[in-house]
């Protein structure tokens, strides 16, 4: 049948930033399709209750609460995954993020550390991983502000267009063993977008600039991100898709001054 090729039973997984929105959902609906997790993020508390969502499907999790905009951290998920299941099949590079920032106020410092944070831990973790996966697949949550402008997203939009392109070079890089795809994230429903989900006119604003007239949820996220890593996605590589409502260009002002 067509849907066992979206199974990925007895796989195992590390999934970055996984405690809460796109890598929580990303997680459950790994462990949904069979594998067993690693989940990595800051906080123990919101890890604790992804586990329980991921016995709940059945399969096991490892808890690793750690601050991976340290490149070692990142790196030791895939010996931590090694370590507790035997093996690495799949790697979610969620973590990442910055907050918006005037364009004056961008220095070189914050613009260094958003690629920091956005793509130098991906790339820790996937060069550790690699040589441990038979076959497998990488997945880089990119966003939808690396390919588009918008007031504000200088070194967000900057270092997630870096990470779309990583992704393009990595995957020639490690095909035919290993397949790396991105997806440019839009507009989700997920802390990160507070700013927005908290505000009702700004949330307004961006749901009737995206062509289907709503804001995402994590889990049109998870289930693009279970495509590529399982056997459905077997002939795709080096891709970066775009889930994101059919948003071409933002429309949205953050408040955020010129310049």
């Amino acid at each position: 049948m067509i849907l066992d090729r979206f199974r990925v039973v007895d796989r195992v997984a590390v999934v970055t930033g996984a405690g809460r929105g796109i890598g929580a959902a990303t997680a459950v609906a790994l462990a949904e399709a069979g594998a067993d997790v690693v989940i990595a993020s800051r906080t123990a508390g919101d890890l604790d209750a992804v586990a329980e969502r991921v016995a709940a499907a059945g399969r096991k999790a490892r808890v690793v609460a750690v601050d991976l905009s340290d490149v070692d951290a990142a790196a030791g998920l895939a010996e931590i995954a090694q370590d507790t299941f035997g093996r690495l099949d799949i790697v979610v590079n969620n973590v990442g993020g910055t907050y918006p920032r005037p364009f004056l106020d961008t220095d070189h410092r914050f613009l260094e550390d958003a690629f920091h944070f956005n793509v130098s831990t991906a790339h820790a973790l996937t060069r550790a991983a690699v040589p441990l996966m038979t076959e497998g697949a990488v997945v880089n949550i990119s966003s939808i502000m690396g390919r588009v402008s918008g007031r504000g997203f200088l070194a967000y939009g900057t270092a997630k267009a870096a990470l779309a392109h990583y992704t393009e070079l990595a995957a020639y890089d490690l095909a035919p063993r290993v397949r790396v795809n991105a997806i440019a994230v839009g507009s989700v429903a997920t802390s990160a977008l507070d700013i927005v989900l908290t505000n009702e006119e700004l949330r307004d604003r961006m749901a009737q600039a995206t062509p289907l007239r709503k804001i995402g949820e994590a889990e049109d996220i998870a289930a693009t991100v279970l495509f590529l890593a399982s056997p459905a996605g077997a002939y795709v590589t080096g891709k970066v898709l775009e889930i994101d409502g059919g948003l071409q260009q933002p429309n949205l002002d953050l408040g955020l001054p010129d310049l």
